[in-house]
């Protein structure tokens, strides 16, 4: 099976099909798209381990970070109210981490959306050539049963009527022969029955899985975009128990986001290596050539341009997400100990009737009555 027409596999996925693998024994794996070996699976399985072991090693990190910080600073002279120096250089970095966050948040809405895209193309392609398949078995079936009404009436009749004429019953058995050869040879026509893969039914799983992909990674952004918006306004009314909430949703986030980065690595590198060379894969499950090429290339096109583009920038997104996670978890503590003292009423507005000077106004205009 040639290419099909309007593909052509992008730098991308020449890329990382160049990527070496291992399985866990450490042994090299061949890069060919083989998902029923265990091997592959195994290497697949060690890609996002690694978003695992960079999740261990980051919350080390913050760890020794926040326990240096808390055990081995020096104590703070008594009565000191200016702030300890280097203060506003951690705020501001803890705010330029969110904002980079910010800008991951957009990377991973439109990641979001060209892998969408890419898997809907891929499901009406399905859908489409389903479609296909099932009106061809749908003319196979009235022409052979035509051709079977035809050989047990209208030439058993014929026969008979020429029974005097040998050489034209001879003629017509014949055609009966050939008729029959031909409803044989139409029946073999559909060579995808014994295909194991139906695309209705591929299409369906892809699609369900697709929705609940986009729900979860949609709902995933809004809440790191929520937990950026509110710890920049904990910051800047120095409200510390918004802080405190927000440096422990922001620990979960940071713990999705490295999750998330090692499904979208493995995914990434199981369809670039069926989008190298898919026909392989494919002619292993049919043994024969579909013919399907305007279907199938719009499948690939789906999967291994849109899809996969949509990929890495979700796993762009979720780098730029633990990054600027773990600085923030790193320089909110110390952003929080320069706030002001709670006990301070210096903010108040005066018509508070829970400040104390308006209080104290109200006792002394009730003793003068």
């Amino acid at each position: 099976m040639g290419a099909p027409p309007g593909y052509q596999p992008s730098a991308w996925v020449h890329l990382l099909h160049q990527l070496p693998r291992a399985d866990f024994q450490l042994r090299p794996v061949p890069s060919g798209f083989a998902p029923q070996e265990q091997q592959y699976q195994q290497a697949l399985m060690l890609v996002a381990a690694l978003a695992g072991l960079g999740l261990g090693l980051s919350l080390i990190f913050i760890a020794v970070y926040l326990i240096r910080f808390c055990c081995c600073r020096p104590p703070e002279p008594p009565g000191a109210k200016s702030p300890p120096p280097g203060g506003g250089c951690v705020t501001w970095s803890c705010i330029a981490a969110l904002l980079v966050g910010c800008v991951g948040i957009g990377i991973g809405f439109y990641g979001n959306s060209e892998t969408s895209d890419g898997v809907s193309q891929l499901s009406s392609a399905l859908l489409h050539a389903n479609h296909t398949l099932s009106t061809i078995d749908h003319l196979v079936l009235e022409t052979v049963e035509g051709l079977g009404r035809a050989v047990r009436t209208e030439l058993t009749t014929l026969e008979e009527v020429l029974a005097q004429r040998t050489e034209l019953v001879a003629a017509a058995r014949g055609a009966r022969r050939q008729a029959e050869a031909v409803a044989q040879q139409l029946q073999g026509l559909a060579f995808w029955q014994g295909v194991p893969l139906n695309p209705l039914q591929v299409a369906e799983e892809v699609s369900f899985v697709e929705e609940y992909r986009w729900l979860a990674y949609v709902l995933l952004l809004l809440l790191e975009l929520l937990i950026c918006l509110f710890t920049l306004l904990g910051l800047a009314k120095q409200s510390k128990w918004l802080v405190v909430v927000m440096t422990a949703m922001s620990l979960l986030v940071l713990v999705l986001s490295w999750g998330s980065m090692g499904l979208e690595a493995a995914t990434a590198v199981g369809v670039s290596d069926f989008c190298s060379n898919p026909d392989t894969y494919v002619l292993n499950l049919t043994q024969e050539e579909t013919g399907l090429s305007s279907d199938y290339g719009m499948a690939l096109r789906g999967l291994c341009e849109d899809a996969l583009e949509g990929l890495l920038f979700l796993l762009l997104f979720s780098l730029l997400s633990a990054g600027a996670l773990a600085t923030a978890l790193c320089s909110l503590p110390r952003a929080w100990a320069l706030f002001a003292p709670s006990d301070d009423y210096d903010d108040t507005e005066d018509d508070d009737p829970f400040n104390p000077q308006e209080s104290k106004r109200f006792v002394q205009w009730q003793s003068s009555i």
